[in-house]
């Protein structure tokens, strides 16, 4: 038996061992997402603990290296590459869905909603950062300096999950009223300005001295230029009725993926960030054109999104172990869930109150746009992989990130807000994603 046969039979182990954990991710997963529905969760909530589950912070409690048997080291870097798909393609939807208009006319209201619904989280985040920054294993980070942590951790306190809180408002019925529509809208804002950060902190992070970052800030603003002025009037001309091709939805579906993943690759070539080109794409996308020509592809690639998302909950599940916290890992999870609460939820209602709306109105305003999910998660992952987070941090961020998420339905439901607003309550079986 040569050699060439044995790495062969190396590869089909490995293969087979992928195979076999994909499906147990997957199995998972769908049996977690049901269960989050009957206790009237989104979905996605109940893939994220699948994803956390399958680490080492619930199989590391068992006898014997439980994750290594499952997830074999060998297998992880297909799972990280099949997790970095779902996550442009996500990332893309999120993109494609941003109704910047929309915003543009939002009001003098949203606007200081958001404003201060993004300042106060980022400065108790920032500040939060510079008090723990004793306690941070700087083995596990890229630089000494304190900067990049601060603004980062300001950064994720600062998110809202528009998706899921979209998912959460919908099947609420609170869309029809003015406090679900004011949370959207806050929420697109937040997470705009939030990437917009993000894109400083990774500039900062990854740029070594003061010409690599102006080479990576000017590649970047030349790529949004032309994704803004070249890719999306390509688009709109591309796909005018009259164009023979638009008759073709798969030909529009493989024009559009393609798009999003050169996009992704662009980023990442400049120094960004994978989901900064993918999410860039999906807003240069004109929405208008693709609903009315061939209004399928953007489920398809949503559904694939989604499809694979729990191997991306997987993957981050694997970085996070809930054993490993210790008497400082405690204190970080409690510390920065609560400094998550105060700064979102009086960001919001204070302003809002200041600015007008009546004092119900903002508390729910405030409980809506503490919720974090899915796409803190995207941020969480991204400072690990910049080595702006450690591992203790990392995972204290993520339980904040569950927690303020999970608690979002069940407060309303428990002060009567959709109710109250002569909205139609949560129905207890219908929350999906």
């Amino acid at each position: 038996m040569g050699p060439d046969t044995i790495a062969a039979r190396s590869e089909e182990a490995v293969t087979a061992s992928m195979l076999a954990g994909l499906a147990l991710i997957l199995a998972v997963a769908h049996v977690c997402a049901r269960l989050a529905r009957r206790v009237r969760q989104p979905a996605v909530m109940g893939e994220i603990i699948a994803g956390i589950a399958l680490g080492p912070s619930l199989l590391g409690l068992f006898p014997g290296d439980l994750t290594e048997a499952l997830f074999p080291t060998d297998t992880r870097p297909t799972l990280r590459a099949l997790s970095q798909l779902s996550l442009v393609l996500f990332m893309f939807g999120i993109g494609y869905q941003m109704d910047f208009f929309h915003l543009r006319g939002s009001g003098r209201q949203v606007a200081a909603v958001s404003l201060s619904s993004v300042t106060l989280p980022f400065a108790l985040g920032a500040g939060l950062a510079v008090l723990l920054h004793p306690w941070y294993d700087t083995s596990q980070l890229s630089t000494e300096d304190i900067l990049p942590p601060a603004l980062f951790l300001g950064a994720a306190m600062s998110i809202t999950a528009f998706p899921v809180l979209a998912r959460i408002i919908t099947e609420s019925g609170m869309q029809r009223g003015r406090v679900g529509a004011m949370a959207l809208a806050c929420a697109a804002i937040q997470d705009v300005l939030a990437w917009c950060v993000l894109a400083v902190v990774v500039v900062i992070t990854t740029a070594s001295g003061p010409w690599p970052l102006v080479r990576m800030v000017c590649e970047s603003a030349l790529f949004l230029l032309f994704l803004a002025y070249v890719v999306r009037r390509g688009l709109r001309w591309s796909l005018e009725p009259r164009r023979r091709w638009t008759a073709d939805s798969s030909l529009i579906q493989a024009f559009l993926v393609t798009g999003l993943l050169l996009s992704a690759w662009v980023t990442t070539e400049a120094g960004l960030h994978a989901v900064f080109g993918a999410f860039a794409f999906g807003a240069a996308v004109p929405r208008d054109r693709i609903e009315r020509q061939a209004p399928e592809v953007a489920e398809r690639i949503e559904q694939t999104s989604l499809f694979l998302l729990p191997v991306f909950f997987a993957v981050t599940g694997l970085s996070v172990d809930l054993r490993g916290l210790g008497e400082h890992g405690i204190i970080m999870v409690v510390s920065v869930t609560l400094v998550a609460c105060v700064g979102k939820f009086v960001g919001a209602a204070a302003s809002a109150r200041l600015s007008g709306i009546p004092g119900r109105e903002s508390v729910a305003l405030g409980v809506l746009l503490n919720a974090r999910g899915l796409t803190e998660l995207v941020i969480l992952n991204v400072g690990l992989q910049l080595g702006v987070l450690d591992g203790r941090l990392f995972t204290a961020m993520v339980v904040m990130a569950l927690v303020t998420t999970l608690m979002t339905g069940p407060v309303l439901q428990h002060w009567k807000f959709p109710q109250e607003f002569g909205l139609t309550p949560m129905p207890r079986r219908s929350v999906e994603k």
